[in-house]
């Protein structure tokens, strides 16, 4: 990657994305990167897309990504993943949740959820890692930590130490809960 690292966070609301851009935003500043952060919520409340760019490095003057600059597409819902992989370099990478939310429009049956998703994304010039983050995140203790479960997997591709990680985990998220995204981080980090 060059002197800014664009990481693209996706999906939908209730999934945690906001507080994994912040984790991922602890890290870069306690390394004494220049942190830019863009959120935008839609309507997340009611299950709608949500949206979290970071960027970091040096000199980071826009919390925006330009389409086709996203490094790492972070995406916690496949069809979120399908949506926004337009926006990856042709060397990015996306690490995508296997689970399915499907949003109001198929939920109200206007639409259908594609039934070839994992297809899709796999047949994309990006390099692709689906995990059943879900899945991880119910076995650390649960179902709400498929964001560190993501993380995890995310960390073996940036430059930040396993200790760096626990600490902005530790910061970012209420006390009684630090344990569990342990848990969860380091089960995705092992898978």
């Amino acid at each position: 990657m060059s002197g800014v690292t664009n990481i693209l966070i996706a999906g939908v609301g209730g999934q945690g994305t906001i507080l994994a851009g912040r984790i991922i935003s602890l890290l870069a500043l306690d390394a004494g990167h220049t942190v830019k952060v863009s959120e935008v919520h839609g309507m997340s409340q009611r299950g709608g897309s949500v949206l979290t760019q970071v960027r970091y490095g040096d000199e980071v003057y826009s919390p925006i990504i330009d389409p086709g600059e996203v490094d790492i597409l972070l995406a916690f819902e496949k069809l979120e993943a399908l949506r926004m992989l337009p926006l990856l370099k042709p060397e990015g990478r996306a690490l995508i949740n296997t689970q399915e939310l499907p949003p109001l429009p198929v939920l109200s049956g206007a639409m259908e959820y594609p039934a070839d998703i994992e297809e899709r994304l796999n047949a994309s010039a990006a390099q692709v890692m689906l995990l059943d983050a879900y899945e991880l995140a119910l076995k650390a203790g649960s179902g709400k930590a498929v964001n560190t479960v993501l993380l995890g997997s995310l960390s073996q591709y940036l430059e930040f130490s396993l200790e760096a990680w626990q600490k902005a985990i530790s910061k970012a998220v209420k006390p009684q809960f630090v344990e569990l995204n342990l848990r969860a981080f380091n089960l995705g980090l092992e898978a």
